[in-house]
């Protein structure tokens, strides 16, 4: 086989999380271009409408379904609307998840485990639904999650998507592990990346300073996010398990200057 035949998803099914709008959008693209089925959920169906449209400008079919990760009911529903449809699931992405910056001391105990919910245990739950259905429909598959440079970077202000992050990489170690060999499991630590949830924050001023901080001189665009997903879950990382792939510009440290408790910069 042509080396590059091995990036195909031909006849694969990718169930995808967060899927409206950002990275979720470009990895659903992505995995369309390379001939796989997509299932797409996220909360708002009008977002998710906009991105089947354009898988299917694309020769790929897409399955449209409305999900809110933070409820476990919905989560199966879409493990089963794609065993429904499909029959099969080779790749699921755990992308949704999400926690703004925000000093420690107006972080309530709930924000914090909403934190952790919402980027891990999501994530733990998706992964306990889906990989006995990869094993048994399509004989094995590979697990995706976006993890995040701040879950390796300590920095203020990030204790809640920080703590919730590092857990998610550690909870792909774990998979891995018991997952191998038939289902892989790797997770991509993404830096700061052009999508609405940075923008909200964004001015010309911190993007510059980020920009500064940042070794390759720009912000990340969701097609470099895009294009690291497609290397872990097709062929031709198939001797890849376990393993955090850095798409963030190089940096060694987080690029959004937060404030500490008592003075300083961060």
């Amino acid at each position: 086989m042509p080396l590059m035949d091995k990036f195909r998803m031909d006849g694969q099914v990718a169930v995808i999380t967060g899927a409206g709008k950002g990275i979720g959008a470009a990895i659903a693209r992505a995995f369309a271009e390379v001939g796989a089925s997509v299932v797409i959920g996220a909360r708002t169906e009008a977002d998710l409408q906009s991105v089947a449209a354009e898988v299917a400008a694309l020769g790929s079919k897409a399955l449209v379904v409305p999900t809110d990760v933070l409820d476990f009911a919905q989560l199966q529903r879409l493990a089963d609307s794609a065993m429904a449809e499909f029959g099969r699931i080779d790749i699921l992405v755990n992308n949704a998840g999400g926690s703004p910056p925000k000093p420690v001391s107006q972080t309530s105990s709930r924000e914090f485990e909403m934190a952790l919910r919402f980027n891990v245990t999501t994530a733990f739950e998706m992964s306990r639904i889906c990989a006995p259905l990869m094993v048994d429909s399509a004989d094995g598959g590979n697990i995706l999650n976006i993890s995040s440079i701040a879950g390796h970077k300590p920095a203020p202000c990030f204790a809640a998507y920080g703590t919730a992050k590092s857990a998610l990489s550690f909870l792909t170690l774990e998979l891995a592990q018991e997952f191998a060999p038939r289902v892989r499991v790797n997770a991509i630590a993404v830096g700061s990346t052009k999508t609405d949830a940075l923008n909200t924050v964004l001015t010309d001023e911190i993007e510059q300073t980020m920009v500064e901080l940042t070794p390759m001189a720009r912000l990340g665009e969701v097609e470099d996010i895009a294009l690291g997903a497609l290397y872990l879950c097709s062929n031709a990382a198939s001797y890849v398990t376990g393993d955090i792939l850095c798409v963030n510009g190089g940096m060694e440290r987080l690029n959004m200057q937060m404030p500490r408790a008592w003075g300083g910069s961060g």
